[in-house]
């Protein structure tokens, strides 16, 4: 009773606090302004042979089902925002990769009008990504029977200026709620697609039932499972290793140092989110793209292999996962630059030298705790195949949309949590309960 107080208490602080308000309301706004978009077909398709089509593809579609997940479904109804804020996305991730490879691109990010400069470019990438998968998905509507009235450059001209201007408004709205709202736009506006279909499968998965499709007992059996697996997703992703640091302190009387203040870095075990699974997915569906569009006999055979349910296919994907996992944490974490920071502020690990050999031990503790994390991605990649062979479920559950989906919601309550205390009002949980949990003692254990 007395959480569920709090928790009342802090919503009705959110509306007290003018500023947070507003930035609630403007994004509420966009995301509004965001569907609606999403109810606009593109002129000169048929969205329900697109659909059709996609749904009728092993692994909910492949790649374009990857891809239809993170727009809500709007690929598939072919709407003007078809694309979605995946040009954006993918460009980002190649502004990462370069700053990791490439010195130059890595000394203007540390900089702010290097960054300016940097998004800018992103903003082009984004441009032609967003033409370039336009064209590519006209194309792809031209194979279809029946998605295409009248098919021809002016159909692939129009399609290419339609969608590639709904990316444009799409990556122009998640910045706006990333300056002007609550922040993180482009993972919201992910995170909404998402959710806006969670009550429809909610109502789909008791219609099987009285269909008899799934049983009342193995519907039961799933509900525990996802309880159990968002309860341990969201454990997982608030998860981290407390590395003990002591930054010595002055005196303002005598100018003598006195005893260090202590503190800790958090170390995420999964630092890289969502991006191994997606990277994994994108790469173990190749083959069976590659033999849909080609359609060589050779290729389909190849692709039969890496059908999902082969042992193939499990083994595969979760060396790519585990892959990923350290190469995406490679690029995004950077010990080096967090040793120097350290340096500079004049704190130090107890026991470790500054500089080289912190640097040394903090990449060997992430090395170490990024293991757990990946099979934990691996785990819950997998989780939706493991339900559909065994519960013998319609539907999937799990995976990468569930991880879309806790981790944006932490990140955004984390968010809205601190305007609260900035303001001296009550966060939406009392002081400790959302911290990262890791182990507060000397450093070398979890």
């Amino acid at each position: 009773m007395a959480q569920s107080n709090a928790a009342a208490s802090a919503v009705q602080n959110l509306f007290k606090t003018p500023e947070l308000k507003d930035k609630i309301l403007f994004t509420l706004l966009c995301l509004l302004v965001y569907r609606i978009g999403a109810a606009v077909t593109a002129p000169g398709i048929n969205p329900q042979a697109i659909a059709d089509f996609i749904n009728q593809q092993k692994n909910g579609g492949g790649l374009l089902g990857l891809y239809n997940l993170f727009t809500g479904g709007q690929l598939a109804r072919a709407t003007v925002f078809a694309l979605g804020i995946m040009p954006y996305i993918s460009a980002s991730i190649f502004q990462q990769i370069a700053q990791a490879v490439v010195p130059t691109i890595d000394k203007m990010s540390k900089d702010e009008e290097g960054r300016k400069k940097i998004n800018q470019w992103s903003r082009y990438a984004t441009v032609v990504l967003a033409a370039v998968q336009a064209w590519g998905f006209a194309i792809f509507a031209e194979s279809i029977p029946g998605a295409v009235s009248n098919p021809g450059f002016a159909f692939r001209a129009s399609m290419a200026f339609f969608l590639t201007t709904g990316a444009i408004f799409v990556m122009w709205l998640g910045e706006q709620i990333t300056e002007r709202g609550i922040g993180n736009g482009a993972s919201l506006m992910i995170f909404f697609s998402i959710v806006e279909r969670i009550w429809p499968g909610i109502i789909a998965s008791f219609g099987f039932v009285g269909t008899g499709v799934v049983g009342p007992f193995s519907l039961l059996i799933l509900m525990i499972v996802m309880v159990a697996v968002v309860a341990a997703v969201v454990a997982v992703t608030m998860a981290a290793r407390r590395v003990l640091i002591q930054i010595p302190q002055r005196t303002m009387a005598r100018g003598r140092m006195r005893e260090a203040s202590r503190s800790f870095i958090p170390l995420r075990i999964n630092s890289s989110g969502v991006m191994p699974i997606v990277f994994a997915q994108s790469v173990v569906v190749i083959p069976g793209a590659f033999a849909q569009f080609s359609g060589a006999q050779w290729a389909r055979d190849f692709s039969d292999y890496f059908a999902p349910g082969t042992a193939l296919y499990y083994v595969v994907e979760a060396v790519l996962i585990l892959f990923f996992t350290y190469f995406y944490t490679s690029i995004i974490f950077n010990p080096v630059d967090l040793a120097e920071n350290l340096k500079k502020q004049g704190g130090f690990i107890p026991g470790v030298k500054p500089g080289a050999k912190t640097a040394e031990y903090i990449d060997d503790v992430v090395s170490k705790i990024t293991l757990p994390g990946a099979l934990f991605l691996t785990v819950v990649a997998l989780l939706p195949i493991w339900i559909l062979k065994t519960i013998n479920v319609p539907f999937n559950f799990g995976g990468t949309s569930l991880l879309i989906v806790v981790g944006v919601a932490l990140d955004t309550i984390q968010q809205m949590n601190q305007h609260l205390l900035l303001r001296k009002y009550d966060g939406f949980m009392k002081k400790g309960r959302v911290r990262f949990r890791g182990r507060q003692g000397a450093p070398g254990g979890f």
